[in-house]
């Protein structure tokens, strides 16, 4: 049974998990908390609910926004404003993961505050540690997806996003990004020391996938200790996918090397028809040139696992249509083209954390290890691969960002990864369009930080817009 049948049923016990969608607000038509969460499977139903809001909104935005995707001649349905970098504060495009994230994070603060009146024996005792351990783990993802978004900057002193670890009415300022990164790893360590060993679901937050929560964000926070520290954990527990394995990832038909993924059934929403693709074929995004270029599309496994050819599509248009298309997340029903479930954590990107931190960490002595961790990830990736060696710490930070370029294409990392070195998003001329004709974005435009909502900015008075945005929005 996946969450979201689940979730039927927290409606039938009447949990108070009508959202809120401000944060500011609160549900009026509820009950208490206390009173609906009396044993152990009541919380699992509460943390199971918990996980239901995930949203893939960033995942997309995050590929719409950089230079990993074009806007083909065909895209005449799609809001474009998005890819055309026009997006304001009442642009639901990129605003919706605001109240999306707050949601997951509100029912999370609701379990948790009911956990102490939950009725407990020396037998279930274990499992309710596990359950206390998803959820701090699941406010502390979702709240880090909120700051790599909304953030005001990466650097320490920057404007993060309102931590909420309670469901109380509240009216939040904005703590400094340093804060938020306290209050994340609070939870996560916290979260791992709850986490049973044998617990080991891909399809929930595990101690495996903790570790890899916790490399990411020691990556974005620049703590690159426990960058390597964390993301070693998860090396040495999963295994990355074999060459034959690599392509059914995308399928559905292995779990080789994902470390946490969100379950979708028929009928749920489907990730690969949401964005790239829309009913009756139309493409509304393809993989760009540049991305394209990156690869040697013969001996790459991810080039045909993640990109689809298909020239008659243009021959036939005479040209109208896309011949590439993003074969990621087409999944392996043939029958809801598009579904699939969606891979939030895989070791793959383990490789590549810690390939970047250990030469940050130490630019001389880090650069074997990185190396070494690149050329691991690529010959699990590429038929016939001979190692490469790089020798500066310069051209070791260029490889790992090639790297990711490739690897974890459109999974919503391209955008976030340019911001962290506040790297201009650089489109090239091939993927300009007649409607697509700026090509550079840069981190002195108000765009380059994804606007709070104007409904927030209008509610919450103590809540700062992020810069160049207009105050007027």
């Amino acid at each position: 049974m996946k969450i979201n049948k689940i979730f039927i049923l927290l409606s039938v016990v009447g949990l108070c998990f009508q959202s809120c969608d401000k944060l500011d607000s609160t549900s009026t038509d509820s009950i208490d908390s206390n009173k609906a969460f009396r044993n152990v499977d009541d919380v699992n139903m509460g943390v199971l609910g918990a996980y239901v809001p995930i949203t893939t909104t960033l995942i997309e935005a995050g590929a719409i926004v950089s230079d990993e995707v074009m806007m083909p001649q065909e895209n005449t349905v799609s809001n474009s404003s998005l890819h055309k970098w026009q997006y304001n504060s009442s642009s639901g495009t990129v605003t919706a993961a605001l109240t999306d994230y707050y949601i997951v994070i509100n029912r999370v603060n609701l379990v948790l505050e009911a956990l102490p009146t939950v009725a407990v024996t020396a037998n279930t005792q274990q499992v309710l540690n596990q359950y206390h351990a998803e959820l701090l783990a699941l406010r502390a993802y979702s709240h880090f997806e909120l700051l790599r978004a909304y953030a005001s900057k990466y650097d320490m002193d920057g404007m993060g996003i309102p931590y909420k670890k309670t469901s109380s009415l509240t009216y939040p300022e904005r703590p400094t990004v340093a804060a938020n990164f306290v209050d994340i790893n609070a939870d996560l360590t916290a979260a791992k020391d709850l986490m049973p060993a044998t617990f080991n679901s891909i399809n929930r937050i595990s101690k495996t996938a903790i570790s890899a929560i916790q490399a990411r964000v020691a990556l974005y926070e620049k703590n690159w200790d426990n960058a390597i520290k964390y993301a070693t954990e998860v090396i040495n527990n999963q295994q990355l996918a074999s060459k034959s394995d690599f392509p059914k990832i995308w399928t559905d038909n292995t779990s080789a090397e994902i470390v946490w993924q969100l379950a979708r059934e028929v009928g749920e929403s489907r990730l690969g028809a949401s964005f790239y693709r829309e009913t009756g074929g139309i493409v509304l995004y393809a993989p760009s040139f540049k991305l394209r270029s990156q690869f040697n599309i013969v001996d790459d496994i991810r080039y045909a696992s993640y990109i689809k050819y298909d020239q008659s599509r243009e021959a036939n248009s005479g040209g109208a249509k896309s011949a590439y298309l993003i074969n990621k997340y087409i999944g392996g029903n043939n029958a809801s083209p598009g579904l699939t479930n969606v891979k939030l954590f895989r070791v793959g990107e383990m490789y590549l954390i810690r390939a970047e931190a250990e030469v940050e960490k130490n630019p001389t002595a880090g650069i074997a290890a990185a190396n070494s961790d690149l050329n691991t990830l690529r010959a699990a990736r590429i038929h016939n691969y001979t190692n490469q060696t790089v020798s500066t710490k310069e051209d070791v930070i260029d490889a790992v960002y090639i790297e990711r370029f490739k690897e974890l294409a459109f999974e919503g990392h391209r955008f976030f990864d340019l911001k962290r070195r506040n790297l201009p998003i650089q489109r090239v001329v091939q993927d300009l369009t007649d409607v697509i004709t700026i090509s550079q974005l840069t981190n002195k435009d108000a765009q380059y930080c994804f606007p709070i909502a104007a409904d927030e900015m209008s509610v919450n008075k103590q809540m700062k817009q992020n810069p160049f945005y207009s105050s007027n929005e």
